[in-house]
């Protein structure tokens, strides 16, 4: 059956309205950002080619993982828990490997953060299989 000129394309339950939506389009953005950023201005700074690579990284899982998030967010909506992980889990993972990268002395203390953040990206593949 197709839908008629008035059918909105975007239906009224849209994930649009779903917290969880919004944070994987905001972290997806910022990957973009970050990525961007990584692969330009912060060679200006870091020239440690494994920094970077780390940095490229954080940047790659976070894209991913918003992606996952969005997907996990649209079909599986009621799994608060996969969401609630991927979120987490790129916050920590990413999050943490950024500030080591730009300012390692500052953020020392966010290293045990890092394998942290995997675990929980982890959980949130297992959580979103159930």
């Amino acid at each position: 059956m197709m839908p008629s000129e008035t059918t909105p394309l975007i239906p009224s339950s849209a994930p649009r309205r779903n917290m969880y939506w919004t944070l994987g389009c905001i972290y997806g953005a910022t990957a973009v950002g970050f990525g961007a950023f990584g692969a330009h201005g912060l060679k200006k700074v870091v020239t440690d080619p494994a920094k970077l690579a780390s940095f490229a990284t954080a940047a790659h899982y976070q894209l991913i993982h918003s992606v996952a998030l969005l997907v996990a967010t649209r079909a599986a909506p009621e799994n608060k828990l996969a969401a609630g992980l991927f979120t987490a889990g790129m916050t920590m993972f990413s999050g943490s490997i950024y500030a080591l990268i730009v300012d390692p002395a500052r953020f020392r203390f966010l290293g045990p953060v890092t394998p942290l953040g995997g675990l929980c990206l982890i959980g949130g593949w297992a959580a979103l299989a159930f």
